[in-house]
């Protein structure tokens, strides 16, 4: 009989990982079902379950606070989450519903399914963990007397099969203020840290948090960091920003984020201190785009440059810590691709070899979350392969007329037979094609599955293009291409492939006029790099469009709109054709185009 782990992540960016004998069968972030971005609470995810099972061995729980801080079932008292696998028949259904042995709550690790996640996935057979993220666990401490709070911010972890992750480092803010405390041989009994390990204990904002400050201080939500990172390369050096991260009380030997500069609003996150330097500040009456204003600029280029500093301290502390050459990187500031690509240079006479996890959000956790209750109960040392893609989502087997009532009901003017040759003449011919086929990707590249294609040697191609999904100006666009050329148009910096599109990579001599649709203004390009056997439709694609070009990469970007998920299902596909200039939707493996009504 099969074994079935259901592992849920609750928070922000809620998903759900599924794992058939310690096998992934469904990775889904609940934003996709929901359509509404980063959601939380994965309850239509866990009702999907019942697609592939009737049955769960266990349902494993991952977020930053205790499932008892869930909210309750009316009436029978038993958690939500447990409430609603119970009522879906997928655990078995107690007298007692607080006693659920198939119900695993690991929400105090959170840092650690971030790990377990990175680690299962890399190929390591052991390796160190670096763990840089917003705010973890909620850890509560007793701190000069008081009973205060505190959050994860950073953490390191030796990582070991089956399922040894052992603290050896970890960074906790709170609101304080008071002063810093650092334990060389921190003592602690919380489940899944007992033993000792080092610790810095502050009233600081760490490193991501930090991030998502200047991010909020650009004008979006701290969750939108993407943004900023976008931005950064438009912004110069300037003596009128000081350190982001400095000397911490004067001690020497760790840093932290300056506190004068950036104020923490634990846990939801930081705010840059305007009132107190006078080139941070923005007059009252400002009514325009932040992004123009050159003090935003100037910060995103600050706080790039030195939280990526920053992390990359942590790489080498953890490798010195622990002897460990393999090192995994994830949590929510390892999706920084400019920060990935500068490590591969920094780190190259170093020995180490690094793996970037690239679903490092909090939907990670739920599949970290799976894997180590997998490895723990089976006791199974066998190392895992390494990552080879991310088709997990759900794969729709659609029919003809389905696929036609759906462009109906949205209004498109046709559906009609077509093929890659055609889709290379529309966007040669300056048309966007979305291509929608296959499994959803997990994570939040979009990787040929569910796309927007163009052509990247169109010189105002990226006006275009972020004007028709409603992005500000200064967002670049990834690139799709066949993996044989990659080296001859990319410096992968001794990388063989990249195929989650987690770098972004400078571009050789000579090719950065070539594609200026995709090359952003410091000369970098998102790359993900394409095989027959991961994704042979869109290899195919790609292919044909170097053989009528001599170009062997496609623009890419995800297939949605600003301020939404990507598309999931082919109604939402074509209610988002409707809802924009893009003007046809490619389903290859239906040799099908659908044309909007535009």
């Amino acid at each position: 009989m099969s074994q079935w782990i259901a592992a849920i992540a609750r928070g922000h960016n809620s998903g759900l990982c599924l794992l058939k004998d310690g096998e992934i069968v469904l990775s889904i972030e609940e934003e996709r079902l929901s359509r509404n971005k980063y959601d939380g609470g994965p309850y239509a995810c866990m009702t999907r379950i019942l697609d592939f099972t009737d049955t769960l061995d266990y349902l494993v729980i991952a977020h930053t606070q205790p499932l008892s801080e869930a909210g309750h079932c009316d009436f029978s008292g038993d958690p939500i989450y447990v409430a609603l696998a119970r009522k879906l028949g997928l655990i078995d259904r107690k007298e007692n519903p607080n006693q659920h042995p198939q119900v695993i709550d690991l929400s105090s690790t959170h840092h650690k399914l971030h790990a377990a996640c990175a680690f299962y996935r890399s190929g390591f057979s052991r390796a160190a963990a670096v763990v840089v993220d917003g705010a973890g666990t909620f850890i509560p401490m007793n701190i000069n007397g008081e009973n205060e709070m505190t959050w994860e911010l950073e953490s390191m972890f030796n990582c070991e099969y089956p399922s040894e992750f052992k603290t050896v480092y970890k960074h906790q803010g709170g609101r304080g203020p008071w002063n810093s405390i650092r334990f060389e041989e921190f003592s602690s009994e919380r489940e899944g840290e007992e033993g000792t390990h080092e610790m810095i204990l502050d009233d600081t904002a760490g490193i991501t948090k930090a991030y998502e400050a200047v991010t909020q201080y650009c004008g979006w939500s701290p969750i939108e960091a993407g943004k900023t990172m976008g931005l950064f390369p438009y912004g110069t050096p300037n003596d009128d920003i000081p350190d982001v991260y400095t000397d911490y009380n004067g001690a020497s030997e760790w840093k932290t984020s300056n506190r004068d500069l950036i104020v923490p609003t634990y846990p939801n996150g930081a705010l840059v201190n305007q009132g107190r330097f006078k080139y941070l500040k923005t007059e009252y009456d400002f009514e325009g785009d932040m992004t123009l204003l050159q003090n935003r600029r100037d910060m995103a280029y600050a706080i790039q440059v030195e939280s990526q500093q920053m992390v990359l301290d942590l790489i080498r502390k953890v490798v010195d810590m622990t002897g460990q050459t393999n090192v995994v990187l994830t949590g929510g500031y390892a999706l920084n691709c400019v920060a990935n690509y500068w490590y591969l240079d920094q780190l190259k006479d170093e020995g180490i070899n690094l793996f970037v996890e690239p679903v490092s959000n909090d939907a990670g956790t739920a599949i970290g979350a799976a894997l180590l209750q997998y490895h723990r109960v089976t006791k199974d040392a066998q190392v895992r392969e390494p990552l080879k893609d991310l088709y997990t989502g759900f794969e729709y087997m659609y029919s003809t007329d389905q696929i036609v009532d759906a462009a109906d009901k949205y209004g498109s003017t046709r559906v009609f037979e077509a093929t890659n040759k055609d889709v290379i003449d529309l966007i040669t011919n300056k048309n966007i094609v979305a291509i929608f086929q296959g499994r959803s990707e997990a994570g939040p590249r979009a990787l040929g599955n569910r796309s927007i294609l163009y052509d990247p040697r169109d010189p105002d191609g990226k006006d275009f293009v972020n004007k028709v999904k409603n992005r500000e100006y200064f967002r670049p666009f990834a690139g799709s291409i066949l993996k044989e050329h990659v080296h001859e148009w990319f410096d992968l910096r001794g990388m063989d492939e990249t195929p989650f599109m987690m770098y972004a990579v400078k571009c050789q001599d000579g090719i950065e006029e070539k594609i200026p649709a995709i090359i952003h203004v410091d000369g970098t390009c998102r790359i993900q790099t394409v095989t027959e056997e991961q994704n042979k439709n869109y290899y195919d694609l790609i292919k044909e469009f170097y053989e009528a070009t001599g170009c062997p990469i496609v623009f890419n970007t995800s297939f949605n709109l600003g301020g939404e998920p990507l598309v999931e299902t082919i109604d939402d596909a074509c209610r988002t054709l409707s809802e924009s200039d893009i003007e046809y939707l490619y389903l290859p493996e239906h040799g099908l185009m659908i044309e909007a009504k535009n």
